[in-house]
């Protein structure tokens, strides 16, 4: 491919508009809907915003129960968590949080509902958020069951109005707490940061101590990759420890410490952590092979109608001695840059679609972004496209016969 083969390819397509418009409306809003739903799932599985070290984090966030009466999923409660996580080697650090639960902030006359998410000073260490007043509590705060509170600017904003608020009070339910941070907004992708208010767990009553399911999460942040299999594995050993004390009730315990997309699989496959992540990866990538194709096979009619019609130009090129490569790399240029232009649209208008999701639909709080991954990711898809409606029309007419085809004749 050169310079002169992409000047004649843009000269065709501005030459024949209608089949180019009726292309690049089918090509931009299939790459709008593809990287969109790339975005969204690099915003929720690859390290970013208060999870830049989501890469060597892992999770806890369910554990299946098996029992004579059927099976269950439920989040973990303080005594699981307690004998599976505490001093796991080649852990740096680990937290505790519970899941967010609905919070009433009294404001005046004013009543707004909210959530509140309950963690251990070591949450704020695992995660980085982006603090535009005050600071986190520590675990010290934790341990006292301080009346502290982070808030997000968004909630901040609801209350206060832009104003600087540290060190002001505000009424959740019967308990006034102290705001002592606000941090930038969190998009709801970040599962384990998001959240709109933070407050210290506190202690522990003696029936939520040995709990084996209750209502908390957990944070491992892991030395480094290379130990994530060893963690694993101890966490996995330790959970197969944990003594039945009612086998009436469930007889087994399945748990995994996982990381970010496994534990989003294990979600949707009923806890099955050896088969979740690749079912869920193999329907993920079907429907998008599937979204593809469609259009592609669209395009590829499209394409070959257009043969037809260049018919003449093509008879005259392989009469005048042009070998069929060159008229298969010129046509293959076409739909390539035909869908790489479609792509640069599409990127615009998903840029566009994901700022307004972030501004308007609810509990998108932070703003999803389109990084160079993202836009690259897009590029890649686009390319494929390209190629893959292409290459067939591309080979049907390098089988054109010179003479049929200046006598307008069919493939």
């Amino acid at each position: 491919m050169n310079v002169s083969s992409l000047k004649l390819a843009f000269r065709i397509l501005v030459r024949r508009k209608v089949f180019t418009a009726i292309s690049l409306v089918g090509i931009t809003l299939t790459l709008v809907v593809l990287v969109i739903a790339t975005a969204i799932l690099d915003n929720s599985f690859a390290p970013g915003g208060p999870e830049p070290r989501l890469d060597r984090t892992l999770m806890v966030k369910t554990i299946g129960l098996n029992g004579p009466h059927g099976t269950g999923t439920i989040s973990p409660g303080w005594g699981f968590l307690q004998q599976t996580i505490r001093n796991l080697p080649n852990a740096e650090l680990v937290s505790v949080y519970a899941f967010p639960a609905v919070a009433v902030i009294y404001d005046g006359s004013r009543r707004i509902e909210s959530q509140v998410k309950q963690t251990d000073g070591d949450y704020w260490r695992i995660l980085q958020f982006h603090f535009v007043e005050g600071g986190p509590y520590s675990e010290a705060d934790n341990q006292a069951d301080r009346a502290v509170v982070v808030v997000s600017e968004t909630l901040r904003d609801q209350i206060f109005g832009r104003q600087h608020v540290v060190g002001r009070a505000i009424n959740v339910g019967d308990r006034r707490y102290r705001i002592i941070g606000v941090v930038s907004p969190v998009s709801i992708t970040r599962d384990a940061a998001y959240g709109r208010m933070w407050a210290p767990i506190g202690s522990i009553n003696s029936e939520e101590r040995t709990d084996i399911v209750g209502r908390f999460n957990a944070l491992v942040l892991a030395r480094s990759r290379a130990d994530i299999p060893a963690l694993q594995r101890e966490f996995q050993e330790r959970v197969n420890r944990i003594p039945i004390t009612n086998p009436n009730e469930f007889t087994s315990i399945r748990a995994g410490l996982d990381t970010a997309f496994e534990s989003f699989a294990r979600d949707l496959v009923d806890n099955r952590r050896e088969h979740a992540t690749l079912i869920v990866q193999g329907a993920f990538a079907g429907v998008a092979l599937l979204f593809m194709i469609l259009p592609a096979l669209n395009l590829i009619t499209l394409n070959l109608s257009r043969i037809l019609e260049r018919a003449p130009e093509i008879g005259v090129r392989k009469a005048f001695g042009a070998p069929s490569s060159a008229l298969v790399t010129q046509f293959v240029v076409e739909n390539v840059l035909l869908t790489l232009i479609g792509g640069a649209i599409a990127f615009v208008f998903a840029l566009v679609v994901v700022r307004e999701l972030a501004g308007t639909v609810p509990y998108i709080d932070g703003e999803l972004s389109l990084n160079f991954r993202v836009f690259a990711y897009g590029m890649l898809v686009a390319i494929f496209f390209g190629i893959l409606s292409g290459v067939y029309p591309a080979w049907k007419m390098s089988r054109l016969d010179p003479v049929n085809a200046l006598r307008g004749g069919s493939l």
